[in-house]
């Protein structure tokens, strides 16, 4: 036997579209551009909504040019899985607009327009092989290099070009 402790280690859960596999889940929210700001590592059967205001608040001092760094973007988008009154409320709380697909209402809400950015960023961390399928199984080692491939896709946006 294995013991007390999951073979797959510590935030997994069983994958509801994986035939219940033990899987992680990446949560990540970024800005315009596609870079990210915060990511988080849970078990594949969390929720998005669970996590939602837990993510906005890890997002760092945003540092402008001058004056006094920003806590906190303008609006945040999602897609359905972020559609709850108490995440509505906490982000009104926060003196952001949220822009939020309702539930049951018919696809077209306009959001796709901005959505795709996050969509990007997420293929952007599945081009590096580690990340794409999760081998290990210690979380920390696995949000590491989530975190490392995050800085790598910074470095990428930011770096001067050569012509």
């Amino acid at each position: 036997m294995f013991g007390a402790r999951p073979f797959w280690g510590a935030q997994t859960g069983p994958n509801p579209t994986d035939r219940a596999k033990r899987g992680s889940k990446r949560h990540l929210i970024c800005d315009g551009r596609g870079v990210p700001l915060a990511i988080q590592l849970t078990g594949a059967n969390r929720n998005d909504s669970l996590e939602a205001i837990a993510l906005v608040d890890a997002i760092p001092q945003l540092q402008g040019a001058r004056g006094r760094p920003r806590y906190r973007p303008d609006c945040v988008l999602g897609d359905r899985g972020y559609d709850a009154e108490a995440i509505r409320r906490e982000l009104r709380a926060r003196h952001i607009m949220p822009l939020l697909a309702k539930h049951n209402t018919e696809h077209g809400s306009g959001l796709g327009r901005w959505r795709w950015v996050v969509e990007r960023t997420f293929a952007w961390l599945n081009q590096f092989r580690r990340l794409r399928i999760r081998y290990e199984k210690r979380a920390d080692i696995h949000e590491g290099l989530l975190l490392l491939g995050c800085a790598l896709i910074c470095w990428n946006l930011y770096r001067p070009r050569r012509r």
